[in-house]
């Protein structure tokens, strides 16, 4: 199971897992995504053979090859990680026993400048958040070593006196035993990057470390405490990333996606940790950052030209994550499983407008491939931000191509045997790892009370599973029409998000998602039109593309997700035994249901034993 060290889950000891060189894991890692596309790939050339292979053939096989490494990667970190935690307790240990081992009784000696950079936010949310971490952290005895700086973009009148008046309340509530720091720029160059890299001409000389938060960033003061620890013990460490868990919400649309992320981070992130290591991730917040070299060696290019691929880095933490490892330092992920949260956006729309914010930021790292002295895995892990937004357009002009031969063609357009084999490699390596953390959270009592118990663990990851499908098509419509008007010069608007749970009428759902409602109408269309039999197939992808404006509205109704969270369904382990940092937070999600003791953990294995 994944879970805590502070939740221990053992039946008995485990043998250790083998020590396996890095570098044959990333051999062993390539050769099995290698195989597996050219597995897919090859399946597909016999699936299209039937009538001769022509060009729109070659085409389609193109296409449909691009789509497959992001599914295969996702794959095999999930079945590392699956493998991992059967083979090992502690799967922190599995990964990197020398950050496991940290002492986490050692003196601090080092001071670490808290980052809270927010731009039109809500100010009472922010100062809620911080007010939770720093009395932790005071209480902890660690006052005298961090120092919480607010560092503010915001430019809506109204959002900056509020949050002046806000931040100015924390600061005086917390005179004398933590310092508090409120900034704010009149302009905004850099964006976030620009944002922390001000902060770091100012005041970064006084500190060693700065823990990156964003608006809705909430950490747990000993997940802080030993991050601290952890990067004084081990000097060649520059970013160390934690896991991330959504907070519990009365959001429909958002219980899914805090339920999955909940499920499947540890395990995924572990697979994925097993063959990155040093070159790991870093999600620009929730981390910790040495500060020397993050200034000397971090500061990001403004990219020449025009276009909305050029001027400020808008994606930063990926190309800080390869400068840092460039510097020789390492970047590694803290696998913690509980200490660490975020929200979840609460409608379809807010999501895909951040997903589609991301797509821009990404697109630009096209343009620094070609940074000199990159670790090889950097880059690499340049290209998979990018090529998953690219995958998803493929997938868009291939489910367009597919449409061709079925209409016009009167003979055999398929191999049926292969065609087959192509839907259930590719539906296998989409929902395996979401099985494999279903398995592994279903083999042990504690886990599934943590989740609500059996039946609704059950229910959920089915429910999950749905879910996903209905978001594959309209998020891949979004990107492939975002990425078209970035051709054509369009930018996406960097705004504030809405983060409270709020409905979205049907008509503004219509102003957002019109593009995948015409692309399902006009293919569902086609394929009803022309060829019925092809259109029981293939035209669920437009079919629910084409519900995308129902789906958005109806998943942000608020009565029905406290509905949701009051039956249970997509429970998580912060809503049956939240943390105290989170039950500070006396979240909706949290109060309409009974929470379970907080050692429902032990309980449950002491009744299993």
């Amino acid at each position: 199971m994944f879970t805590s060290p502070a939740v221990p889950v053992m039946a008995g000891p485990k043998p250790p897992v083998p020590v396996i060189p890095v570098d044959l894991r990333r051999r062993l890692f390539a050769a099995l995504v290698s195989a597996t596309v050219l597995i897919a790939t090859a399946l597909m050339v016999w699936t299209l053979s039937a009538g001769g292979f022509d060009g729109l053939d070659m085409l389609i096989t193109v296409l449909f090859a691009l789509t497959v490494p992001f599914n295969a990667i996702g794959f095999w970190n999930g079945v590392i990680g699956f493998t991992l935690a059967r083979q090992s307790p502690d799967l922190a240990r599995a990964i990197c026993p020398a950050l496991a081992d940290v002492n986490d009784r050692s003196p601090i000696s080092t001071s670490t400048a808290l980052l809270s950079c927010i731009r039109n936010e809500d100010p009472t949310t922010v100062g809620r958040n911080l007010d939770i971490m720093i009395e932790a952290l005071v209480a902890a005895g660690a006052a005298e070593h961090i120092h919480v700086y607010v560092l503010s973009d915001s430019d809506w009148p109204e959002v900056i006196a509020a949050e002046e008046a806000r931040i100015a309340a924390l600061a005086e509530h917390w005179h004398g035993r933590m310092g508090v720091t409120y900034r704010r720029r009149d302009d905004n160059p850099g964006f976030k990057a620009g944002n922390i890299r001000d902060f770091c001409e100012r005041w970064g000389h006084r500190h060693d470390f700065m823990l990156v938060l964003d608006a809705d960033s909430l950490m747990d003061a000993d997940v802080i405490l030993r991050m601290i620890r952890t990067l004084q013990q081990a000097p060649e460490l520059g970013i160390l990333q934690t896991l991330m868990a959504g907070l519990p919400t009365t959001s429909a649309f958002a219980r899914p996606l805090q339920f999955g992320m909940r499920m499947l981070m540890n395990g995924f992130t572990a697979g994925n940790a097993w063959w990155q290591q040093d070159v790991g991730p870093y999600w620009g917040h929730n981390a910790l950052v040495r500060l020397r070299p993050f200034i000397e060696h971090c500061d990001l290019p403004k990219l020449p030209g025009r276009g909305p691929l050029s001027g400020w880095v808008l994606s930063h933490d990926q190309v800080e994550a390869a400068l840092m490892r460039r510097a020789g330092f390492e970047v590694r992920v803290m696998l913690l499983e509980s200490g660490s949260w975020e929200e979840m956006p609460t409608t379809l729309t807010e999501y895909l407008r951040r997903d589609l914010r991301w797509c821009h930021g990404n697109m630009q790292y096209f343009r620094l491939f070609g940074l000199p002295g990159l670790h090889p895995l950097s880059r690499v892990n340049l290209g998979l931000a990018t090529g998953g937004f690219i995958g998803s357009t493929a997938w868009v002009l291939l489910m367009l191509l597919f449409a061709v031969p079925l209409a016009f063609d009167t003979g055999t357009v398929f191999h049926p045997g292969p065609g087959l084999a192509v839907f259930a490699l590719s539906m296998g390596m989409a929902f395996a790892p979401k099985l494999a953390a279903l398995a592994e959270v279903a083999l042990h009592a504690d886990a599934r009370a943590r989740f609500g118990g059996g039946l609704r663990l059950t229910v959920g990851a089915l429910g999950d599973m749905l879910f996903s499908m209905l978001m594959a098509p309209i998020l891949a419509v979004g990107h492939a029409v975002f990425i078209t008007r970035l051709v054509f010069g369009r930018a996406a608007v960097w705004g504030a998000q809405r983060r409270a749970v709020h409905w979205v009428s049907p008509l503004t759902a219509l102003r957002r998602l019109w593009p995948q409602t015409l692309f399902g109408a006009i293919g569902v269309g086609w394929f009803a039109y022309f060829s019925p039999p092809g259109a029981l197939f293939f035209s669920p992808f437009f079919a629910i593309a084409l519900l995308a404006v129902p789906i958005a509205s109806l998943t942000s109704i608020p009565i029905l997700g406290r509905l949701l969270a009051q039956i249970g369904l997509w429970r998580i382990p912060e809503e049956t035994a939240p943390a105290p940092a989170v039950a500070a937070l006396h979240l909706p999600a949290v109060a309409v249901q009974p929470c379970l003791p907080a050692r429902v953990g032990e309980a449950a294995q002491e009744a299993v034993e």
